[in-house]
């Protein structure tokens, strides 16, 4: 395996006033350990980065899916959630949702129940760690968002879900035609706009709030693409989906319908979930990846990515000898010639990195009925988007993994002495052997995935596998030396309210970057604990961060992206195209999250045990017996009293293909 850290030069803006604030009392501060930012020793940005360089060996992040920060957040004491302000001055508080009778009503944020009433009068479960998926395609989340001179309203996102809109006039219209709907919604329909702005807290997702209580939970983070998976995934290595290729190849551009190749393919900046072109019919290269059997690969792929990333810059002073097995080298090497020089003549040492996405390669869960790779999702796996690593058989080789060769890998002791990067990704499935607490046979067979995602994952699944990726890291020597960042590609086009303005549009003049907030916590030892980290940050800031730690040139001064850059202003009038890990202002660098005082030594590092979650055991669900907030001692921010003032809809359904007609009798009351 080869997963060869550097010394980093780059300097990012230190922590500012108001940047970080403490949470209230939780089961936190019981254990003594909260951040005291008044006594945080005075370190400049350059003392700061050096001694991060000296402890952070191992930057292990863990990205999961679809999620927004208020689905997951909105209600966590002390960060900017829902009920942070007067619904009046929260974006999209209040919005229209038409009724199966053609009425117009009103629907606003709640509460998932765990249970309902049934008209017998009998309380049923509900189950809300299982939900249907909602609309988040480019144009969906565009409509949702509702973008008013650059700045978005937040409030079409019931209506997104009906397949609605409203026009100029503020009028509701049907979203493809622009006219007057020609049908009333259907109950799944409105259930679906429901769904789009349903949260859940500590009771559903306890260990994530225990992560964000105890260490470091950034409440401004905001996924870069306004759109699904596939954009978002690339963003994470390459802080950007095509941006800089729309520049030097201006007839790929995504609105390039007249061009079968690009329409097709959906062009650049890629904004949809198309599969990548290595291992696909139209790519040459003997090399094939793996993918889904199930997968569109060979039918449906994207245009070749040709534009750098982190990945690039781990090959170091080695680029040269490294990119020369490249099995394409004239479409997968042409639009980084000058990167690659670059790079090479730095003449740093390579960094150590791996892509572990479960299915890759074989897993636990492999059988006669579940094959090799049936748990793989191809274009969650952003590395295989780029022709120089998904044509290259010696960097496939060495930096593409399975899930479980994570695990193999952490507690075998395998990662390099050196340190490195290592992403983690789950699948379809799930290597614990966990299925949903719901007894219905149709929800245990829908949502056994590990990786968060509406539809088919359980989000008390997917908590397991954070944990156990965790705990992995907390029993290892790799913890002494870790960061480690949990982060989501994307929202899955459930509502967020923060208002975002627009820095970059898409070929057609819609809104492209950045979007709206999703979840993202940092955990170290030294990390400040019980603290709400309030600057902005999107995926370029963990390429930031990366950048600092192992002393990579940011992607975005590497010469052909910086020349993508100039010919975006020249051609497109469009300041910030490419990567925003330099020279795009406000975008955080993490550095916020790490504690100066156990850097310096003066306060001790927080211990393994702090990060693990009950170790030792049989995973089982649900955690901490549905009762996550009394256990974590947390009162979420929308309750008053005992009393929850966010109440679902009458007839809200979590999952209405799946499931319709929760309970079986189809209707209950309030």
């Amino acid at each position: 395996m080869t997963l060869a850290l550097v010394q980093p030069t780059v300097v990012f803006a230190q922590d500012a006033p108001g940047d970080v604030t403490i949470g209230p009392r939780s089961s936190a501060l019981v254990q003594g350990v909260a951040t005291d930012l008044a006594r945080q020793p005075a370190l400049t940005t350059a003392a700061k980065i050096a001694l991060l360089r000296q402890k952070v060996k191992y930057v292990f992040v863990l990205f999961q899916e679809n999620r927004s920060f208020d689905f997951y957040f909105g209600t966590f004491p002390g960060a900017h959630g829902l009920y942070s302000q007067p619904a009046g001055s929260t974006p999209g508080f209040t919005q229209q949702i038409v009724n199966t009778d053609g009425t117009v009503g009103t629907v606003s944020p709640f509460l998932i129940p765990q249970t309902v009433k049934a008209v017998t009068g009998a309380t049923v479960p509900i189950y809300p760690a299982d939900t249907a998926s909602v609309d988040h395609s480019h144009a969906g989340i565009d409509n949702s968002q509702h973008f008013v001179n650059g700045v978005s309203q937040n409030d079409r996102f019931a209506l997104d879900e009906e397949g609605l809109t409203t026009n100029a006039q503020g009028q509701i219209v049907s979203k493809t035609t622009g006219l007057a709907p020609s049908s009333n919604p259907t109950l799944i329909q409105k259930q679906m706009g429901e769904l789009a702005l349903g949260h859940v807290d500590c009771d559903t997702a306890p260990y994530l709030w225990q992560f964000a209580d105890r260490f470091a939970l950034f409440d401004n983070f905001h996924m870069t693409v306004t759109g699904p998976s596939t954009p978002n995934a690339l963003a994470m290595i390459a802080g950007q989906s095509g941006l800089t290729q729309w520049a030097l190849h201006p007839g790929e551009a995504s609105s390039n319908t007249a061009s079968p190749t690009v329409a097709a393919t959906g062009g650049v900046p890629l904004v949809g979930d198309y599969q990548p072109f290595p291992g696909s019919t139209l790519d040459s290269s003997p090399i094939k990846p793996p993918s889904n059997p199930d997968d569109e690969n060979p039918a449906k792929p994207t245009l070749n990515q040709t534009y750098a990333t982190l990945p690039l810059s781990f090959m170091g002073k080695d680029i040269v000898q490294t990119v020369s097995t490249d099995q394409n080298p004239a479409l997968d090497l042409a639009d980084v010639q000058h990167d690659l020089n670059t790079i090479a003549g730095s003449g740093r040492q390579p960094t150590n990195w791996g892509w572990f996405e479960e299915g890759y390669d074989a897993e636990p869960t492999d059988s006669a009925a579940t094959p090799l790779h049936s748990s793989y999702i191809i274009h969650h796996d952003a590395p295989q988007f780029f022709g120089y690593i998904g044509d290259n058989p010696q960097v496939a080789q060495n930096h593409l993994f399975g899930l479980q060769d994570f695990f193999t890998a952490v507690n075998d002791r395998l990662l390099p002495e050196a340190g490195g990067v290592a992403y983690v990704r789950g699948g379809y499935d799930n290597n614990d052997g966990l299925l949903p607490v719901d007894p219905n046979p149709a929800v245990r067979a829908a949502f056994p995935g590990s990786d968060d995602h509406p539809g088919y994952s359980d989000a008390q699944i997917s908590e397991q596998l954070l944990a156990d990726e965790v705990n992995a890291i907390a029993a290892s020597p790799y913890w002494a030396n870790s960061a480690i960042i949990i982060v989501y590609d994307e929202t899955d086009g459930l509502y967020d309210h923060a208002a975002v303005t627009t820095r970059v549009s898409d070929p057609e003049g819609n809104p492209l970057e950045p979007s709206s907030r999703i979840p993202a916590i940092v955990i170290s030892p030294y990390a400040k604990a019980h603290a709400i980290i309030h600057q902005n940050a999107e995926h370029s800031s963990i390429i930031k961060f990366i950048d600092t730690v192992f002393n990579l040139t940011p992607l975005a001064d590497l010469p052909d992206e910086k020349r993508g850059a100039k010919l975006g202003k020249t051609e497109f009038g469009e300041d910030y195209v490419g990567p925003a890990d330099d020279t795009v202002p406000n975008i955080g660098d993490m550095l916020a999250a790490f504690d100066n005082a156990r850097l310096t030594g003066d306060t001790a590092p927080l211990p393994a045990s702090y990060a693990e979650i009950l170790p030792g055991t049989k995973p089982s669900l649900p955690q901490y017996a549905a009762g996550g907030c009394y256990t974590l001692n947390i009162v979420p921010t929308d309750y008053v009293g005992d009393k929850l003032i966010d109440p679902a809809p009458a007839d809200f359904n979590p999952r209405p293909s799946t499931t319709p007609g929760i309970p079986t009798s189809g209707t209950w009351t309030p």
